[in-house]
């Protein structure tokens, strides 16, 4: 059995969305949000949020778990993703780390259930989540994955995932190796495109804040029709 620790990085140096991690999200955060989604997970080892911020520190603490305060430096934008995956992976203790970020809410329970329980075969060194990318793609101001002279009806495109980042299970070795939460031997989990959103901007915010109220109010009405 691999005992597994989820790790939340939050920050408070947003840059797209100022505060994101604390500002107002559903009646909620998306910190204190990603911390109860977390501790719903029974089969997790340990929650850790670390973070450059006190604020955040101190939610994590009234939530119940565990803390680590970030270096400053690793939670600027000075420091590269490499830089800042392969600190990670040295700071906190546990034998495999799976990487959970607040920017990604609309992650159900079942999604991390079947992630968890594919990551402890044997066969498995590296989960992460994806989504598929089915449009006309240019770059260097050619076509990357069509023939413009025979063009394919976008669900005939070759399959190109976008890595989410909203799941990502590895050995803590492998982070601190790669410098990365993707090794060259990952297994992907296709995500739909609820759960594959991830917020970036300000109207990544909002869209995924209005979708995630709809949810809760639709699992809410469920709930009160089974009484």
């Amino acid at each position: 059995m691999k005992n597994i620790t989820a790790i939340i990085p939050v920050r408070k140096g947003s840059v797209r969305v100022k505060n994101k991690n604390l500002k107002p999200f559903a009646d909620s955060s998306l910190l204190e949000i990603k911390i109860k989604q977390l501790k719903n997970i029974n089969v997790l080892d340990r929650i850790v949020v670390s973070s450059d911020c006190e604020k955040m520190l101190n939610l994590a603490n009234s939530l119940g778990v565990e803390t680590h305060q970030r270096d400053e430096y690793y939670a600027s934008s000075e420091a590269n993703n490499s830089e800042f995956f392969k600190n990670l992976g040295q700071s906190i203790d546990g034998d495999y780390l799976m990487y959970s970020p607040v920017t990604c809410p609309l992650i159900s329970k079942e999604t991390y259930l079947d992630c968890i329980n594919t990551f402890q075969k044997d066969s498995i060194e590296n989960l992460v989540s994806v989504a598929p990318v089915k449009h006309h793609m240019w770059l260097d101001g050619k076509p990357l994955n069509y023939d413009i002279t025979n063009s394919p009806n976008s669900q005939d495109l070759p399959d190109i995932y976008q890595i989410t980042y909203g799941i990502s299970i590895i050995a803590k070795s492998d982070m601190i190796e790669y410098g990365n939460v993707v090794t060259q031997n990952p297994t992907f989990k296709v995500l739909d495109e609820i759960e594959s959103i991830d917020i970036d901007t300000e109207f990544d915010f909002m869209v995924a804040e209005t979708i995630y109220t709809k949810l809760m109010e639709s699992r809410k009405k469920r709930c009160q029709n089974k009484k």
